[in-house]
């Protein structure tokens, strides 16, 4: 491969009218824009313990009152690209959240989408658009671009659930804003009765639903048991795997970023593809080893890691006798909408 030119290698008058024009020479940069063979990620192999964050997060519940926070969180950044920026990768924002009891983090609705994994606690839930979600260990919660949503706590203890958001994606666009709103009221009904077995999907008078996000909460009981029913039907099966979807086009539950729920057998080790979105693991249950690009994390339940693109990848389950679940977040929609997805085994 030639080696290019620098930009020292130009006259340094000649460097001066380009920048008085706006103008930047390609030559010395191109590499760096297009390197060979596969992308050159910030994103880093990142662990973020749980049983190290949750002190500082209860902490943050005594220094700052919901009033002064507007939403109590501590985020999962990925050195790579600078703690800063607030990115666990390319397009994925993750941060842990903390509603204690009878709090209420006010309405709002924004243009990033949002998805909250329950880490602990009970008593706590989310509005969305007058849908009152319940929010248990577990749950995935959608808070799609758009929709107005707010949270309450009628319990007793703290209530920690993990954000996902495509935060870094929006912002980089120059699109990432919110609009404050009332306190939302709560409508009849509940989606994940109407969508509760596979197969099936409400359409009264012939009609099917035009909604674009039909369903809102993927109750964790309902997954967990979708998981191991699989596992029982199928026992040859290396991944045992769902993903969540929406329930009337079977497309991916939002548009940008895709979640999946992974069930591993006891002591069972499985390798990843190696694809190009970068990839975040939460660990619902269990114990687990993750293996990133040679770098090993030791995973307890609800700790998280994530791995760049075109990563080698792999899981273990590091108990003999009981399942692990994880639940993944990572940037397979976005890629397949730019045509850049890439399955490289």
């Amino acid at each position: 491969m030639n080696e290019l030119g620098r930009l020292e290698d130009l006259p340094p008058d000649y460097v001066q009218a380009l920048r008085a024009q706006n103008l930047v020479p390609l030559w010395p940069s191109l590499r760096a824009v297009l390197p060979p063979g596969k992308p050159r990620p910030n994103t880093r192999p990142t662990h973020w313990p749980y049983q190290a964050l949750r002190p500082l997060l209860l902490q943050a519940g005594e220094l700052t009152p919901m009033e002064k926070a507007e939403r109590r969180v501590l985020v999962l950044a990925n050195p790579g690209h600078g703690l800063e920026k607030m990115q666990a990768s390319a397009a994925m924002y993750l941060g842990m959240q903390l509603l204690l009891p009878g709090e209420w983090a006010p309405s709002h609705r924004h243009t990033p989408n949002a998805v909250r994994m329950v880490v602990e606690g009970e008593g706590a839930w989310t509005n969305v658009d007058g849908e009152k979600c319940p929010m248990q260990r577990g749950d995935l919660i959608l808070t799609p671009t758009g929709l107005w949503h707010d949270h309450g706590h009628d319990g007793t203890e703290p209530v920690v659930w993990l954000d996902v958001l495509d935060l870094p994606l929006v912002h980089y666009m120059e699109a990432s804003y919110h609009v404050d709103g009332p306190r939302q009221s709560v409508k009849p009904g509940h989606g994940e009765r109407a969508w509760l077995r596979g197969g099936v999907v409400p359409m009264p008078v012939f009609q099917r639903s035009a909604q674009a996000y039909p369903l809102l909460r993927y109750p964790w009981t309902e997954t967990r048991a979708a998981l191991q029913s699989l596992a029982a039907d199928q026992p040859e099966l290396q991944a045992v795997q769902v993903g969540y979807v929406n329930p009337e086009t079977g497309a991916a539950a939002q548009n940008i970023l895709g979640f999946y729920a992974l069930m591993l057998r006891p002591g069972q080790t499985l390798r990843l593809p190696v694809r190009s979105p970068a990839c975040v693991f939460h660990l619902i249950e269990g114990a687990a080893q993750a293996r990133i690009e040679g770098e090993s994390f030791t995973l307890a339940e609800a700790d998280t890691c994530c791995a760049p693109g075109y990563s080698e990848v792999s899981l273990a389950n590091t108990s003999a006798s009981a399942p692990a679940f994880i639940f993944i977040a990572d940037e397979t929609p976005l890629h397949q909408k730019l045509g850049v997805f890439e399955n490289r085994d």
